[in-house]
């Protein structure tokens, strides 16, 4: 019998004893002892120790199990956070300076994350990390701490924001060559998927097989799917996540990205979280629910107790409307993030807020006043899910303290006319520079080190000759 589905064991007494619940606990344990357990009750072999980089990457390392149980020392170089996305590194400057020694920093595994990997052979085990210098100081420039420092920032007023993610991804063709434009992938139909299948079941059942790999991968990991849907675009999915606390939602992102990942690679797919992958197509977003809770009252701070709206909810849009536009390129960290976001689309280009509106980039979607809520829909789903969260609950955060009036509701269509947002990545690095309020909120370390990532990440973009270029320069100019 395998060993997650042992029931009973025998106690000292020869006896049976009932099987401790954290045993069989699919996602996390308290302390040592008990990860010990856990791991030998299920026979694991390895461990990955994992951490997102900048991008939203895994980084780490794999180790025995036993030796991970072993008070073993654990360290990666800091430059694992100082990388492009396409292994690079920035020049010194604006704030930024990279390590001369390229000292290494501590992994400290979180074992409220210790989960077991479904899709490997072998029994392994993954466990999330933080980073920490050696002397135990919390690194300010890794991502994961960069949202627990605007956690804090909440705590210390008597807060605890609530988050719920919706992430959209493509399903496309096996695609080695990079040259080649991606192609939507073929279903149980035996044809290509199309688009315009938006909320189809029929599209869903497309992928019947695949569907019911994410949903056992998940469900073996103790990550909860709320609900999953079909998209507008060919071979485009949403899964969207139950409300929760904002670490462990973006945990989940991150986990839910790898596992998507793998199931798709299963069935000889890939599963892309690009912005834009495919021309013609919709893009592919983040969109984040956010909501304040009382610590003490365990009210929404959104809502009166008559269940009117608060100067806190207007706040919290207001600072969201003045300093999201700047946030950006936590939100929209690629030339190809800026592809998806167009006029007349469903991806918003302004600033605006609206009921129930999903031309605005703040929408505040019908609910009883316990759920208020706010919607951002602009962050796409290429972004790391720990900086989007960090960026958006920190521009709420601003307006709150600041007491940040907001604009009017709009009314009407508000994707068409004005553009309120940065048109490009060097636009949106130099407006995240400027705003002193934001980058002390994040951290001045995190903000210097992904400003000068992210000059870098576009003069390698700029380098490549596209096939726009040689089809209209090539013979006319």
């Amino acid at each position: 019998m395998p060993p997650e589905k042992r029931e009973v064991r025998p106690s000292s007494r020869g006896g049976r004893a009932r099987t401790p619940a954290f045993l069989k606990s699919q996602r996390g344990v308290k302390n040592w002892r008990e990860a010990s357990a856990w791991l030998e009750w299920r026979g694991i072999e390895d461990i990955e120790c994992i951490t997102p980089d900048q991008a939203g990457v895994a980084r780490g390392k794999m180790m025995p199990s036993k030796k991970f149980t072993s008070n073993t020392s654990l360290a990666l170089p800091s430059a694992v956070f100082m990388t492009t996305i396409s292994g690079g590194y920035p020049e010194d400057g604006n704030g930024f300076h990279y390590p001369e020694d390229d000292g290494d920093l501590k992994l400290l595994p979180d074992l409220s994350t210790l989960t077991v990997v479904p899709w490997e052979e072998d029994p392994t085990a993954a466990v999330i990390c933080d980073l920490v210098h050696q002397d135990g100081r919390s690194v300010e420039f890794t991502p994961r701490n960069v949202l627990k420092r605007v956690l804090a920032a909440y705590d210390e007023l008597g807060l605890r924001p609530v988050v719920a993610p919706e992430i959209e991804f493509y399903l496309v063709r096996k695609n080695p060559d990079p040259d080649y434009p991606l192609t939507p992938p073929v279903g149980r139909s035996g044809r290509p998927i199309g688009g315009g299948a938006g909320y189809s079941i029929a599209g869903v059942n497309e992928f019947d097989e695949l569907i019911d790999d994410i949903y056992h991968f998940s469900e073996r990991q103790g990550l909860e799917i709320d609900t999953l849907i079909h998209e507008e675009g060919a071979g485009q999915l949403e899964i969207n996540l139950r409300h929760g606390n904002p670490i462990e939602l973006a945990d989940q992102v991150f986990m839910f990205k790898r596992t998507i990942r793998e199931a798709a690679l299963k069935h000889e797919i890939y599963a892309t979280f690009m912005a834009k992958p495919i021309q013609g197509q919709p893009g592919s977003a983040m969109h984040i629910h956010q909501s304040v809770i009382d610590k003490k009252t365990g009210r929404n701070i959104f809502s009166a107790e008559d269940g009117s709206e608060t100067d806190a909810f207007f706040h919290f849009i207001g600072g969201m409307q003045k300093h999201v536009p700047n946030a950006l390129v936590m939100l929209a960290p690629y030339v190809n993030s800026y592809r998806r976001l167009t006029q007349a689309a469903s991806a918003p280009v302004n600033n605006k807020w609206g009921y129930d509106n999903r031309t605005t980039a703040f929408r505040v979607p019908r609910s009883d006043p316990a759920a208020r809520r706010v919607e951002n829909r602009i962050p796409s789903s290429d972004a790391n899910p720990y900086l989007a969260l960090a960026a958006s609950l920190a521009c709420g955060l601003i307006g709150m303290n600041n007491k940040i009036k907001a604009e009017p509701p709009v009314l009407t269509t508000a994707n068409e006319d004005e553009i309120d947002l940065p048109r490009s990545l060097l636009e949106a690095v130099d407006l995240f520079e400027a705003d002193k309020e934001l980058g002390a909120i994040v951290g001045k370390s995190f903000a210097a080190t992904y400003a000068a990532i992210k000059r870098a990440e576009f003069e390698t973009f700029m380098e490549v000759i596209s096939p726009w270029e040689r089809e209209y320069l090539l013979l006319n100019v």
